[in-house]
């Protein structure tokens, strides 16, 4: 019997590995495993991901949509990657375009903080339709505003690709679920400090979702943040593993 991606999906969060559970309001900690480079599909079924484990993102609203969100991440001599996927009832994003304001609309969000002596971090969104936001962020007492990547080309450019689940992949359409697969690369990342990782360096950073079904808007996310999303403080631990 063929079993539906939103079952799958549900199932699989449940069986996540214990070790990268963590209650809202905890620092989570997470060992990102090293890969070869490997082909950006959407698919997410490259052997890579099979060593790393689900994590599952925290809904933040108790009477939000009932939703489930879960993430991979592994890293290379040149980059990292994410794997993101979760479950959904519509796709609701409308933008045709790069560098437009993604959050307002469904969107997965990856905050890259390198090095915590500098308020400066990396913040990248992607919609179902496969357009992204690729910013980097000076934050200074709260006090912030995205600056676009110049040069953004050849070995600064991030590899990516989105995938419907159970439905067509088009503005308002019926689905039942959506992922994305995203390569970031270090070219990208400079000037923030710390980086490429090397085994036993300590990343912080988040993991969020946005859906916007039926005019709600439900958030999620990795670590536990109080306000919004840009209390980089609050984030998590990515730690990077020789093996």
């Amino acid at each position: 019997m063929k079993r539906s991606p939103v079952l799958v999906l549900a199932a699989l969060t449940l069986c996540a590995h214990p070790a990268a559970h963590a209650q809202p309001g905890a620092r989570p900690r997470l060992a990102v495993r090293p890969a070869a480079d490997f082909e950006v599909t959407g698919a997410g079924d490259h052997a890579a991901w099979q060593q790393a484990d689900w994590v599952p993102l925290h809904r933040r609203e108790a009477d939000g949509h009932p939703y489930d969100t879960r993430f991979k991440t592994v890293y290379s001599s040149t980059g990292l990657y994410f794997l993101i996927e979760g479950t959904d009832r519509t796709l609701t994003a409308s933008m045709n375009e790069d560098f437009m304001d993604l959050w307002n609309e469904d969107v997965f969000e990856v905050f890259l903080w390198t090095d915590e002596r500098y308020p400066a971090y990396f913040e990248y969104e992607i919609s179902p339709l496969n357009h992204e936001l690729p910013i980097l962020i000076p934050n200074f007492g709260g006090q912030f505003l995205g600056w676009r990547p110049w040069h953004y080309e050849r070995d600064r450019l991030t590899r990516k690709a989105t995938a419907a689940l159970g439905g067509p992949k088009q503005p308002r359409a019926a689905i039942e679920g959506w992922r994305a697969e995203v390569f970031i690369p270090y070219a990208l990342l400079r000037p923030l400090q710390n980086v490429p990782p090397k085994p036993g360096t300590t990343w912080r950073a988040n993991v969020y979702r946005m859906d916007y079904d039926g005019g709600k808007r439900t958030r999620w996310e990795w670590a536990h943040v109080e306000e919004g999303f840009h209390e980089y403080e609050r984030f998590g631990e990515l730690v990077f593993a020789d093996r």
